[in-house]
């Protein structure tokens, strides 16, 4: 991926903007006394789709019909956020939009892909083999495979990360979850773009740890299972691309459990009354682990997204 330019994501921006307006970010008071630090949440919960990946969606379409103006629809795997994103978007564009999900997956997502325009599949135990069956389906149906990690797609997602350096720059570190990779890649990417300084951490689940142990050990590693309910994260082999830029950008990865992703998730709800999904609150989860290391500092966290299913969320909060 060629290293992208203030130029790209001023594009870019330009190109969300005509789909959906900029995110909030917000100083949380609660949070500050909470950890010790001040704490700035961008809000990507409260984008159209409740999720980041739609600005990716957009940039990427907006490519597709530059550069493959035959192209008839699409067709990717997601376990929720990019199908959502993929499908608002192609719809927006009049393209088809076939996204293949894992068996078992959210239906309250899967719902929502339906809802944006997507014609839904389910496949597999797990998304990579999800991924595989869209790999499958893109020959059968001529159709193009919208790969989950993408210059393009990250283009898009770097301006949410734009938008919260050129609103809080002093930030000292950034945390950001991290599955596919699109998320810290963007936030690598607008932080290089400004000439900032600001540490970016990347989050994993203790029970997907693929990233982390591939950072650690300078290459990429694959782990058997990736069993979190933080399906945002739920990733067993990096994809080669993103860990390129963010074994080379990022500070370091922190893994958080399950019970801390459960924490953080009430701890957005009592002290800034948001919905965050299992992925959506890690990147709180891994500040609130790291506090005393974060004292009087001013850090930014990453609310990539709310879309939990009801029934997961009334068990956290309960």
């Amino acid at each position: 991926m060629h290293t992208l330019s203030r130029n790209d994501l001023e594009h870019a921006a330009r190109q969300v903007y005509q789909v959906m307006p900029a995110t909030a970010q917000y100083r949380w008071p609660l949070l500050a006394e909470r950890l010790g630090c001040t704490v700035w949440v961008k809000h990507e919960n409260h984008t159209p789709t409740g999720a980041f990946k739609v600005r990716g969606g957009i940039t990427f379409m907006n490519w597709l019909r530059r550069e493959h103006p035959s192209v008839k629809g699409i067709v990717s795997a997601t376990r929720g956020n990019h199908g959502q994103s993929l499908a608002l978007a192609a719809s927006a564009v009049g393209l088809r939009a076939l996204i293949v999900v894992p068996q078992g997956n959210s239906q309250e997502k899967n719902n929502a892909m339906r809802g944006f325009g997507g014609e839904v599949v389910e496949y597999g135990r797990d998304f990579d083999e999800a991924r595989e069956e869209a790999a499958r389906l893109a020959q059968e149906h001529d159709l193009y495979l919208v790969p989950p990690f993408h210059a393009e797609l990250v283009k898009g997602v770097a301006t949410y990360a734009l938008e919260l350096f050129s609103a809080a720059p002093e930030l000292d570190t950034v945390y950001v979850p991290i599955g596919c990779g699109s998320g810290i890649c963007g936030v690598i990417a607008a932080r290089d773009v400004l000439g900032l300084s600001t540490e970016v951490v990347g989050v994993v689940s203790t029970e997907a740890m693929a990233a982390k142990l591939s950072f650690e050990a300078k290459t990429i590693c694959e782990t058997a299972s990736a069993n979190t309910f933080a399906d945002g994260l739920a990733v067993r082999r990096p994809v080669a691309e993103a860990f390129d830029i963010y074994r080379k950008g990022a500070a370091r990865i922190v893994s958080v459990s399950e019970d801390e992703i459960a924490e953080a998730m009430r701890v957005y709800y009592t002290d800034t009354h948001n919905l965050a999904e299992g992925a959506g609150a890690s990147a709180l989860a891994a500040l609130m682990q790291e506090h005393e290391r974060r004292e009087g500092k001013t850090v930014g966290v990453i609310l990539s997204g709310g879309n939990v299913d009801r029934a997961i969320y009334a068990g956290v909060i309960g």
